[in-house]
């Protein structure tokens, strides 16, 4: 695990229009996913999961709308980022959708689903961040008790498990991560 967030990185979210708090967020997805793929003890781009994790929320500089994955990509595109960057963050509203589930919300249709562990660790990483920073779930213990209650958090709140197909689809990404972490 050599790579660390760059601040050149943090100041182009800066730049581009993002809030501290959501910049802060974004930091915190990138130190959480980058913990977490060290855990797996996968082979896997670690640089790549800290850009993802760093650069997933950019579109917020715009809105806070289920666009913000799509406006998103649009504006790193045009701040030079590379296009696997770009596609984690057109891809990870709702943990990835299905062609269908686009058509409902009203994005372009297309098929937005998960397709790499880098990009499962990621939206794994910002689903728990959002459980333990956000304060509507009463977290006593250490952050890993996020990753113990994960089912159960998720099945009682319905923010973070939206609806059935994006609880199963986040509940997936859970056990397979979790899976690798127990060896």
């Amino acid at each position: 695990m050599n790579y660390r967030i760059k601040d050149s990185d943090i100041e182009m979210l800066r730049k581009a229009g993002v809030s501290e708090d959501d910049i802060k967020h974004c930091v915190r997805v990138a130190e959480k996913a980058l913990e977490i793929a060290q855990r797996t003890g996968a082979k896997l781009n670690v640089e790549l999961i800290g850009r993802y994790a760093l650069f997933h929320d950019l579109g917020k500089a715009k809105t806070h709308a289920i666009e913000h994955g799509r406006i998103g990509a649009e504006l790193g595109s045009q701040l030079g980022l590379p296009k696997e960057i770009t596609d984690i963050m057109e891809k990870h509203i709702r943990g990835g959708l299905t062609e269908d589930e686009a058509r409902e919300l009203g994005l372009p249709v297309k098929d937005y689903t998960l397709k790499t562990l880098e990009e499962r660790i990621v939206i794994y990483a910002d689903r728990l961040v959002d459980i333990i920073t956000e304060g509507i779930v009463d977290i006593k213990g250490d952050e890993l008790e996020a990753e113990r209650r994960f089912k159960e958090i998720l099945r009682e709140y319905p923010k973070y498990g939206k609806n059935e197909i994006t609880l199963n689809r986040y509940l997936g990404y859970h056990r397979e991560i979790q899976g690798m972490m127990k060896g």
